[in-house]
């Protein structure tokens, strides 16, 4: 079987960059938006884990098997900046790229804010946010210290972490722009250094407190993940194949129990995450098998973000019922988890039909109904659009994977991540 490797290190025809019209867009990556779901899971299994509805021989079943799913918040950030690299636009400016930014994780946040403000003053077991705290996740700067971090949603501290990406990507497109190969290769291993180097400050107590969720020390896999995308848009990206990737993967995922707990088990996961998510990209570019491509797995991928926001909240509304760390039976347990899932599931699909769609939607009619002069055509050399990429862009009839190359979010990051 042809695998992504064999694929990627074809050649490019010389001429390929250049006949390709400014116009075209890179197409839809469907295997992104399958893999951005299985993070999601990760993380949900982790938190399940977490809430202690498993106990004895099913506790330890569950640890071992997403005790590690914090890595999903790491696989979302690499996956953001990879993603929005990819889908850049050579002629957009910074205003319209962070209104599109805004028009996508602003409502779903503000949705799951609000629901988690009630739940904060209805439940008795939660704790009441201060003023600042509240106010600190409606800016989303509440990752920046720590007791902002983890209030109301607890999971959105990903997404303080994503706005500052966000609010740093023009520049990096801007560098990534006008490096060569060599240049963006450099970076992607700085990239890799500096989280080695900060796990290995925290590992040893250099930090006064945790970086994990700092969003300054993610910033290394967001540019991580850029730098890749930019690789694999000028066609010189030679990593291994999705099999191989995944393997990989595999192997550093089950590997950071081994290690020190916090940022430091980003190291174990940071090489699997940052060969797969290209490894996919190249499969859905050659055509190669991909069983992240699947309709049903890209259509949870698309629910993934709403469904990270919430997920949480289910399991802490949960505990009104159920009690604190309940270790229940197998059966018991599993059960417990599949209402959970079901709900936080069917939450994450009202969230996306009835908020995030149909707000984005609102938000962008209003925002281009509002512009008064046309931008500036850019001068400015647009990225060579890789062959494969423009095949697959004219053979592409798919609209509903379009999300996922479309400058969308992948956190949890989130999460992300």
């Amino acid at each position: 079987m042809t695998t992504a490797t064999r694929a990627s290190r074809t050649p490019p025809a010389p001429a390929a960059a250049a006949k390709v019209p400014p116009s075209t867009s890179v197409p839809p990556l469907p295997s992104l938006t399958g893999l951005r779901w299985m993070a999601a899971l990760l993380v949900f299994g982790l938190h399940v884990r977490n809430f202690g509805y498993f106990g004895g021989r099913g506790g330890s079943i569950m640890t071992w098997a997403f005790g590690a799913g914090a890595s999903g918040v790491s696989f979302f950030f690499i996956l953001s900046g990879f993603v929005l690299m990819w889908s850049a636009r050579p002629n957009d400016r910074a205003p319209r790229f962070w209104r599109r930014r805004i028009a996508r994780v602003y409502p779903v946040h503000v949705v799951t804010l609000l629901l988690a403000l009630v739940m904060a003053n209805t439940l008795s077991h939660l704790p009441r946010p201060s003023t600042s705290q509240t106010l600190a996740n409606v800016l989303l700067v509440h990752s920046w210290w720590r007791p902002w971090w983890q209030t109301l949603d607890p999971v959105s501290w990903s997404l303080a972490c994503e706005a500052f990406f966000y609010a740093a990507f023009p520049l990096l497109a801007l560098l990534l722009r006008r490096l060569g190969t060599r240049g963006t290769t450099a970076l992607a291993g700085a990239s890799v250094l500096a989280v080695l180097v900060l796990a290995w400050a925290e590992a040893h107590h250099w930090v006064s407190q945790p970086v994990s969720s700092f969003p300054g020390a993610r910033l290394p896999e967001f540019v991580l993940g850029a730098a890749v995308a930019r690789l694999v848009l000028l066609e010189r990206w030679r990593g291994p194949g999705l099999e191989a990737s995944l393997a990989l993967t595999v192997i550093g995922y089950f590997f950071v129990p081994q290690v020190t707990d916090g940022y430091p088990a980003n190291v174990c996961t940071l090489l699997g995450f940052a060969l797969l998510i290209p490894a996919a990209a190249v499969a859905d570019l050659h055509g190669l098998p991909s069983l992240w491509r699947h309709p049903r797995l890209v259509r949870l991928g698309e629910l993934s973000f709403a469904f990270y926001m919430v997920h949480l909240l289910v399991l802490r509304a949960g505990v009104s019922v159920l009690g604190s760390y309940p270790h229940f039976g197998v059966w018991g347990a599993v059960a417990v988890t599949v209402a959970a899932f079901t709900v936080s599931l069917g939450l994450a699909w009202v969230l996306y039909e009835a908020v995030e769609c149909p707000a984005r939607r609102l938000l962008l009619r209003k925002w281009r109904r509002g512009a008064r002069t046309l931008p500036r055509p850019s001068t400015e050399p647009s990225a060579p659009v890789p062959a494969a990429a423009v095949a697959a862009a004219s053979a592409s009839t798919s609209v509903s994977a379009s999300n996922t190359a479309s400058d969308d979010l992948q956190s949890p990051s989130d999460a992300r991540r």
